[in-house]
């Protein structure tokens, strides 16, 4: 394993990190209605517990109602009951075939819960990124007391996974700030 190497690992991984938190921001509420909200429901299907998005149609009504609109007729019951159960707070509505799944209003307080839930998210995508850069450092050092590369090698690729640790970490910065703006938008 070379430095590069080194490099370019801790980059892919501190990418993959920046993806999670991306991921993990989609699933917090805003006052608008997301589709991907309902990522997490699992439904019954036959006895094996799937996405609700495998089972029907997920998509917006307008911006505060989702509508899933199942596949199969039978379905129904089943998708408005994981929905209700599910720790979301949704209560959703069937009017036939399709199923209506309005976002109720926020309250300040619960915005404010929501912006710290969201800063939580960003400490943590930090550490791990910072770990990351932890983690090839001492890789780094290791391929220098292995003598397979200078000193000099050493402190440009600490330099280096330096800026891409602050990259990464000042777009963890934005996010966080963006949902944030999300949420307290009324």
């Amino acid at each position: 394993m070379s430095i590069a190497d080194t490099k370019t690992n801790a980059e892919s991984k501190m990418q993959q990190s920046l993806e999670s938190f991306k991921h993990a921001l989609t699933k917090i509420r805003t006052g608008r209605a997301n589709p991907g909200l309902l990522d997490t429901v699992q439904v019954d299907y036959y006895g094996s517990m799937v996405p609700i998005s495998q089972v029907a149609n997920v998509s917006l009504l307008d911006a505060r109602t989702i509508s899933v609109s199942p596949w199969e007729k039978g379905m129904s019951a089943k998708i408005e009951k994981a929905i209700r159960d599910s720790d979301l707070g949704l209560n959703p509505a069937s009017q036939g075939d399709l199923i209506r799944v309005p976002m109720p209003a926020m309250t300040e307080e619960r915005r404010r819960e929501l912006t710290k839930i969201v800063k939580g998210e960003g400490e943590h995508a930090k550490v791990a990124i910072r770990n990351l850069r932890r983690d090839a450092n001492e890789g780094v050092k290791k391929l220098v007391k292995d003598k397979l590369a200078s000193e000099d090698d050493e402190r440009r690729a600490q330099e280096d996974i330096q800026k891409f640790t602050d990259r990464f970490i000042a777009d963890v910065d934005k996010l966080v700030i963006g949902k944030e703006q999300d949420i307290m938008a009324v």
